[in-house]
């Protein structure tokens, strides 16, 4: 995941987890045919408020970033191994 930090101030964040064709849910992205007539439908997660760029491993981020990460690779169904806080090298959480 990159660019974690560039969500520090942000006081909520949205996850778009499905979309709304006419009365279906779906749970993928739509073909692009569709694509102008679906609705994306969201879910909405605090943020942090809190500066993220010189944190180096998971415990140290807050818990609504942890929270955050957590349930997008659950919607993705692959776990998060990299986590960049900023453009320098050292700047990264590895998992």
């Amino acid at each position: 995941m990159t660019k974690l930090d560039i969500l520090d101030h942000f006081e909520s964040l949205k996850i778009c987890v499905s979309y709304r064709l006419g009365d279906e849910i779906l749970d993928h992205v739509p073909d692009t045919a569709v694509q102008e007539q679906v609705e994306p439908i969201y879910e909405k997660w605090p943020g942090w408020l809190s500066d993220t760029s010189k944190v180096r491993c998971w415990d140290e981020l807050p818990e609504k970033a942890q929270a955050y990460i957590s349930r997008i690779a659950e919607l993705a169904g692959v776990p998060v191994r990299f986590i960049s806080v900023g453009p320098e090298r050292d700047q990264i959480i590895v998992m």
